[in-house]
């Protein structure tokens, strides 16, 4: 049996809570694995090794043969990844490892986390090879399917062996964190900001904001903020604290302020203001549906940010400049309190050689850690609803949910209801249900089916059945409505119809949002997005409705419902009038001329806005609804602002408040907000 030093067996024992094993059942493991080798004298012990690490969305898996001497065979496992990008790098890595000689490889430029996973897992098999004792990481999951939470790691103190002082400690480099980082930067603040993969993760400029300096020089009329309060309010079915609203509502035009002197005094970026009528449904809809509320607020920074060569990393590049940067690879372990129950720092752990660091945080922490679309634990637990009618993701797949998981083992209060934010683009091949389907690679061993991570067409309101043909729904409706209707509906599923005139449909249907790219983007855009998902089988390009029919999938009945359900939505576009659901009338389309598209679709998921709960100033709150003292959320990991569903008509609303929550954060813990 191979030794494990007493350092080694507290590493072991460390990462064993996180995983519950023992740490002598790892030793165990780390015996049988190199128990089968030759045990000649050398540099190894031939044998063929396993290593594993979490990827960008999967666990990547690496199998290296040694002789005494050296590798002789790699196989580089990371087809769980993004498929154009980690899964696709798979080759060159193996040739990487077999030319270097050791785990320090230079990687693949695009897939620098899938780069990192691999030469971890390539480390462990170099360990494993040595003889030397393997730790896991405490970034892996504790949950499972019984027990999303899983249990807080009870990490002994020897070893810790680094400690980082600070006053500030901002967990996450996300668009919460770097947003914090940047204010406390601008402040000259003493903070730290780490981040557990490798780079800054994603920052989208598109986010909401009222009342700011650009909607003032579009020459738009004051908010009616009551009104918009209650909007959000009916939204949530009043499950939301009006106050943290409000916060948002109040504060988010100061918000914009600060971004703007960075991206557009500092990089020359420039903000696509949506206003006019350009940021709102024609007023026909409210004659016969809801009347919507479109708050003028939509700031859209993304076509500078695509032309800077800085994508993601504007703001990393500001506070690097001001003499500040991000502990990158150090993951969140667990929170620390005192005796008084304050919340003093955290203890992380680094994801390159997994040795523990304490970081103290005199006046806070900020957690902005994202929320847990790439935990299917959490998801199937927490939101059985939004999973079964899901069919693709377009989330961020480090978004698991642990610094949720930290912040309740510390006490902090989850919100008990779901809110998704689920998009109606979730297109699939024809005989695929809504839900999860098992996946080998993938983390927690499921996955969406959708190979698209957003067909954005698919939002447009055209005609929509069930598998049956039979039309279920009014389909003129936020992104989620129609997805929750599919929910009653067989395999959660729906197609879209239309015809070739699918361009001018959409101009007239004037969606607003995101959707908009879809009229906005012109023949070229839509005939991508067309493209892309004809050629992964899920849309159908088809000469009659007959031979459209066939290639969707209906057969029989179902197949004589659909053609006559087609007839039926044709008489009602040249009655202009809805007698059946009471779509408006600008939003019929006729589905007459050739060629006729259709395709199956879902929902994609993008994230989750459940949260914990916080109060107007950002601070966590405990399992009685009491602020606790030195912890405070920003983002799709903050609570009390969403319910069931997320306001698409409300462009940002989401980043916006994740923005505004960011800043005022560091102005409470720095002592700025009243300054």
């Amino acid at each position: 049996m191979n030794k494990i030093s007493r350092k080694g067996f507290l590493k072991i024992a460390a990462a064993a809570a996180m995983s519950g094993v023992t740490a002598g059942a790892l030793a165990a493991c780390n015996s049988a694995s190199s128990s089968t080798a030759s045990g000649a004298a050398g540099q190894y012990i031939p044998g063929t090794y396993e290593g594993t690490a979490e990827g960008i969305s999967s666990t990547v898996k690496v199998t290296m043969t040694f002789s005494d001497s050296a590798v002789t065979d790699v196989v580089v496992d990371t087809s769980g990844e993004t498929a154009s990008f980690g899964a696709a790098a798979a080759d060159e890595l193996r040739e990487q490892l077999l030319a270097a000689g050791s785990a320090e490889i230079d990687g693949v430029s695009g897939s620098t986390i899938t780069s990192d996973a691999v030469m971890k897992a390539a480390k462990s098999c170099y360990a494993q090879a040595k003889g030397e004792a393997v730790v896991s990481s405490v970034q892996l999951p504790t949950g499972d399917a019984n027990d999303w939470l899983g249990k807080e790691p009870d990490i002994d103190e020897t070893a810790i062996t680094e400690t980082v002082d600070t006053d500030i400690l901002i967990v996450g480099a996300g668009n919460g964190g770097m947003f914090a980082a940047a204010y406390a930067a601008a402040n000259g603040l003493n903070f730290r900001v780490i981040e557990q993969n490798a780079n800054v993760q994603d920052t989208r400029h598109w986010y909401g904001a009222v009342d700011s300096a650009a909607a003032k020089e579009a020459g738009e009329p004051a908010t009616d903020k009551a009104k918009l309060l209650s909007e959000i309010s009916r939204y949530a079915s009043g499950k939301c604290d009006q106050r943290v609203v409000k916060t948002w509502i109040n504060e988010s035009a100061a918000m914009h302020d600060f971004m703007r002197s960075i991206l557009e005094d500092k990089y020359g970026w420039v903000c696509d203001f949506t206003s006019g009528s350009e940021a709102a449904w024609p007023a026909e809809n409210a004659e016969h549906n809801t009347d919507y509320l479109y708050p003028v607020q939509e700031h859209n920074y993304m076509a500078s940010e695509s032309a800077s060569g800085l994508p993601r990393n504007e703001l990393l590049q500001y506070i690097q400049e001001l003499g500040y940067d991000v502990d990158f690879k150090t993951s969140l372990a667990k929170l620390e309190k005192n005796s008084e129950g304050r919340i003093t720092g955290i203890i992380a752990q680094s994801t390159e050689d997994d040795h523990f660091i304490r970081y103290n945080a005199n006046k806070g922490v900020l957690l902005a850690c994202g929320g847990f679309p790439g935990n299917p634990y959490m998801m199937e637990q927490l939101d059985p609803l939004g999973t079964s009618v899901t069919t693709a993701c377009s989330y961020s797949p480090a978004d698991k949910g642990y610094g949720i998981r930290a912040a309740v083992w510390a006490g902090a209060n989850l919100d008990k209801e779901a809110a998704p934010m689920l998009f109606d683009r979730g297109v699939v091949a024809p005989g695929v249900d809504g839900g999860y389907v098992d996946s080998d690679t993938a983390f927690g061993g499921k996955a969406f089916p959708g190979k698209i991570r957003q067909y954005n067409p698919g939002t447009q309101p055209f005609l929509k059945v069930n598998r049956n043909g039979e039309r279920f729904a009014n389909e003129s409706c936020p992104y989620n409505d129609i997805v929750y209707a599919a929910a009653h509906q067989p395999g959660r599923v729906y197609a879209q119809i239309c015809d070739a005139n699918i361009l001018e449909d959409a101009k007239r249907f004037h969606t607003i949002g995101c959707s908009a790219q879809t009229r906005n983007g012109g023949e070229k855009y839509i005939q991508g997005k067309m493209d892309e998902a004809i050629e992964a089988g899920a849309l159908f390009k088809c000469d009659t409705l007959d031979e459209l029919a066939d290639k969707m999938g209906f057969t029989g009945a179902a197949k004589d419902t659909f053609l006559a359900t087609v007839e039926r939505y044709n008489e009602l576009y040249d009655k202009q009038n809805d007698e059946d659901f009471g779509k408006p009338a600008y939003r019929l389309s006729a589905i007459r001329t050739a060629p006729f598209y259709g395709c199956w679709l879902g929902a994609s998921l993008l994230t989750t806005e459940q949260g914990i709960a916080i109060n107007e100033k950002g601070q966590a709150l405990d399992n009685n609804n009491q602020p606790m003292e030195g912890l405070y959320i920003t983002g799709d990991m903050s609570g009390s602002f969403f319910a069931n569903n997320y306001p698409c008509l409300m462009a940002g609303v989401a980043m916006g408040r994740t923005l505004t929550f960011a800043m005022k954060a560091v102005k409470q813990m720095a002592g700025l907000d009243n300054a």
